[in-house]
């Protein structure tokens, strides 16, 4: 029989080589909803939380009867019990194949599980990692976005035990491979070469394809034939894509890349697809200040300007024409296939109201309408078709000019007018009001003409200049010269506001509407016909007494 020292000495001898820290082997002898049990051969069993014995997806990966490796934490925590660790047991062992890894510059696979100052954070067998921003990939990375929850291939390049720190770097990792690769990728990377890739990241000029050791940029321009206004319309983060290489600079390792070059062109044959004239109904696309898109066909888009979207709202915004995704009818009107593009009317298909008002008015026909705007040069007339036409300030009145004409009409106001000329081609009407009457000055003129002798009013007197009114509406001028017979230095001398005055018209200017008078020409006429009476009468006279004295003498002899 074994003596009590013996036997004390056998209990304690596995105890004598185990520390706090160590891994050692433990044997699961039970299992419940909370703990784990284990037996390592120390002073007492131990309960281990079943979450340090659960994976990645949460599932219990240990049976009874399964030996495991564990932490010893505590021999006795002063309550008799043992204390172990499985969660502890891994870091160790994790932190001993970083340190192995370091020295031997092994490639590693950890999780992203987010960002942390400067970088991002890994997980590695329970192992906290720190990838700084600037050894994520060879080239800068502005946006973490795309790495997180993926998982990435990393090499250690500093174990800091004491501070808990360990710097990995997947740079290292793109570099070594990048220079393996290096041949094969520029062989890949041929123009006109099909490639296969990962949406990386996708920026509002374009998408970031990881192409598998090299990046290749997919500009917006380069996604589709059709109008793309922002590449996340067509691309997710993470899609795989096949797409053609369209540049590849080598020395840069720049790849541009073109996903609508996988289609046939839609451009190819345009023109006789769609001749100048053509006439067929499309979708607008987009809307502009300047005009509206319409999308013709798949990739093909025309622009109808605001100038060819209506007959008559020529400066209006498009936008109060038509809206996105109307359905509207458009003509060609120009196709140019090296630049692209397409203009388009959307006028011409409707009926022109200019060619309409033409063949159902002509020039001297009367007509009437609103005043649709007033404006400093005249009267804007609402017609038939919406179309407007415009009676010029001087032709408003035969008698009164500029804001005088304009101050006796309002907007809204029914108008009567006379077509004076109407020009299809450049799209205007002109009309005139004052021709609803004759035209009081022609009519003066009619019945005085240069040379005849009038009477007026004076109706203003300065001492150069006297203004006269001959008839209604008609004004005739004079200088202070004209005004008398007399030498005449100051008309206010001779004549005063109201004072009849009869005078000779001396010039007529009919295009600017101007008369001419003068007393001094009338009187100068008068006295010339005077001195022809007399002198006639003189003739007369001396002709009569010559012949009788003839008389008496032929009679006396």
């Amino acid at each position: 029989m074994e003596s009590f020292a013996s036997l004390f000495e056998q209990q304690l001898s596995p105890l004598l080589n185990v520390r706090e820290g160590d891994v050692i082997d433990a044997t699961v002898v039970a299992l419940d909803n909370k703990y784990v049990t284990v037996d390592a051969g120390l002073k007492s069993e131990a309960s281990i939380a079943v979450s340090e014995f659960k994976d990645d997806a949460g599932v219990l990966a240990v049976n009874v009867g399964d030996v495991v490796k564990v932490a010893v934490k505590a021999i006795e925590d002063g309550y008799g019990e043992t204390r172990l660790s499985r969660s502890d047991a891994l870091r160790i062992a994790a932190w001993e194949e970083l340190e192995g890894s370091l020295e031997r510059e092994d490639v590693l696979t950890g999780f992203v599980y987010g960002r942390v100052k400067g970088g991002l954070g890994v997980m590695y067998k329970n192992v906290r990692l720190f990838l700084p921003g600037s050894l994520i990939d060879v080239r800068a990375v502005r946006d973490f976005a795309p790495f997180d929850n993926k998982t990435v291939d990393f090499k250690v390049i500093k174990v800091d035990r004491r501070r808990n720190n360990i710097v990995i770097s997947r740079k290292a990792v793109l570099t070594e491979r990048n220079g393996e690769d290096n041949k094969v990728i520029i062989e890949r990377m041929q123009e006109g070469n099909v490639v296969s890739g990962v949406v990386k990241n996708i920026t509002d000029y374009g998408a970031f394809v990881d192409l598998g050791g090299i990046d290749g940029l997919l500009y917006i321009t380069d996604l589709s034939w059709k109008r793309v206004k922002h590449p996340s319309e067509l691309l997710t983060v993470g899609q795989e894509i096949e797409a053609k290489v369209l540049r590849f600079d080598q020395e840069k390792h720049r790849v541009s890349l073109g996903l609508k070059q996988m289609l046939d062109d839609p451009w190819s044959g345009i023109a006789e697809r769609f001749p100048q004239g053509t006439r067929l109904h499309g979708k607008v696309s987009n809307l502009t200040d300047y005009g509206a898109f319409v999308e013709l066909e798949s990739g093909i888009e025309g622009l109808v300007h605001v100038s060819e979207m209506d007959w008559t709202n020529k400066n209006v915004n498009p936008g109060k024409l038509v809206k996105l995704g109307d359905e509207v009818q458009v003509q060609i009107l120009e196709i140019n296939p090296e630049k692209r593009r397409i203009s388009l009317g959307m006028k011409q298909c409707q009926a022109n109201p200019w060619i309409e008002f033409a063949d159902k008015f002509k020039k001297g026909d009367r007509l009437t309408g609103q005043i649709r705007s007033i404006t400093d040069f005249g009267l804007f007339i609402g017609l038939d078709g919406s179309i407007d036409g415009l009676v010029h300030v001087s032709d408003i009145s035969w008698t009164l000019n500029g804001d005088a004409a304009i101050r006796n009409y309002k907007k809204g106001q029914e108008v009567e007018a006379v077509i004076i000329s109407v020009d299809v081609e450049k799209e205007r009407i002109a009309l005139s009001i004052k021709q609803l009457d004759m035209d009081p000055y022609s009519t003066y003129l009619n019945d005085n003409d240069r040379g005849s002798v009038v009477i007026g009013t004076v109706k203003e007197v300065t001492a150069d200049n006297v203004v006269v009114t001959l008839a209604e509406g008609i004004d005739a001028t004079m200088t202070a010269r004209e005004s008398s017979a007399e030498k005449v230095d100051d008309a206010t001398k001779v004549l005063n506001v109201g004072d009849s005055v009869e005078a000779m018209i001396t010039n007529v200017d009919r295009k600017n509407r101007v008369i001419t008078i003068s007393v001094r020409a009338k009187d100068n006429k008068e006295e010339a016909e005077a001195v022809k009476r007399v002198k006639q009468a003189e003739k007369t006279a001396g002709t009569t007494n010559l012949g009788s004295l003839l008389q008496d003498k032929l009679s006396q002899g």
